[in-house]
């Protein structure tokens, strides 16, 4: 989902479509795996861990069954709704696979929504009455009902993780956040994926950018082209990082030149994140 004030998470819709065919022609046992820094920045300990590659195809889809078919090396789904069964598919296929998580947002139709206690729900978000922003400053409330998310894309074989809404801060999130506690959340965010051999992406937050590119793997980004927000995501793409970025309202001929060649892996989807795909 994209909220202006700023860019943010996704809610529940349906919608079923088509695929593309972009392939690259590693698998994922072929495909090499980069050893990246530690969250915190230290080049004393370093993982192995999978990343996506700068310019690679992606399909992204949340709502409706989950097709299977499309023709790309990096698929981004739900960390609830896909099962074990459709990512080892999807590894058997060549792809992998990133797991989409909100962490900054309550969703009242997940599974965990009980665990989270009153104290950290904030304002709905715009657009979304089934979401309220948290309050990113109560980790210590939050981390246990986050990390067990991460543990169960670990558990069902995700190789990265896509954390929604890590931009609070600069919504109406109901709570006085300020852009220290953002970032501060962000990283411990990184963190978390780390600890459990994932990469990480920033989602959106492009005013950070600069500041958490050391922190995350790769970024995912809506709108920059008509918001005129890709500039901010330069950081990552100079580091050599890959940025999954869709636009819904543009037409395919208004970014895709541009978008090439800046490097992004570009693509125009519906709002809904269903299966449908016009990529660049």
């Amino acid at each position: 989902m994209l909220i202006r004030l700023v860019v943010g998470g996704l809610g529940l819709l349906m919608l079923a479509g088509c695929s593309g065919s972009e392939a690259e022609e590693t698998t994922p046992s072929e495909q090499p795996f980069v050893a990246l820094p530690s969250a915190t920045g230290s080049n004393r300990v370093a993982e192995t861990r999978w990343v996506p590659k700068q310019g690679t195809a992606w399909q992204w889809q949340l709502q409706g069954k989950l097709d299977l078919s499309v023709d790309v090396p990096v698929y981004d789904v739900d960390w609830q709704t896909t099962s074990e069964a459709e990512i080892a598919e999807l590894h058997s296929l060549g792809r992998h696979v990133i797991c989409y998580v909100s962490v900054g947002s309550y969703e009242k139709y997940r599974p965990d929504a009980k665990k989270f206690p009153a104290s950290v729900l904030g304002k709905e978000l715009d657009g979304w009455p089934d979401e309220r922003w948290l309050d990113i400053r109560q980790w210590d409330q939050l981390e246990p009902i986050l990390a067990a998310r991460f543990d169960q894309c670990r558990a069902k074989g995700f190789d990265a993780v896509e954390p929604d809404n890590v931009d609070g801060y600069s919504n109406e999130s109901g709570f006085p956040l300020t852009a220290d506690d953002q970032l501060t959340f962000n990283r411990r965010i990184a963190d978390l994926a780390h600890a459990r051999g994932m990469s990480v992406g920033l989602k959106n937050d492009v005013e950070q950018a600069a500041a958490l590119e050391p922190s995350f793997d790769f970024a995912v980004n809506e709108e920059c082209m008509r918001y005129d927000e890709c500039e901010m995501l330069q950081p990552f793409l100079q580091a050599g990082k890959a940025v999954l970025h869709v636009e819904y309202d543009l037409d395919p001929s208004e970014f895709c030149a541009k978008a090439k060649a800046m490097g992004l892996s570009s693509m125009q989807k519906p709002l809904e994140l269903g299966a449908d795909r016009r990529p660049c």
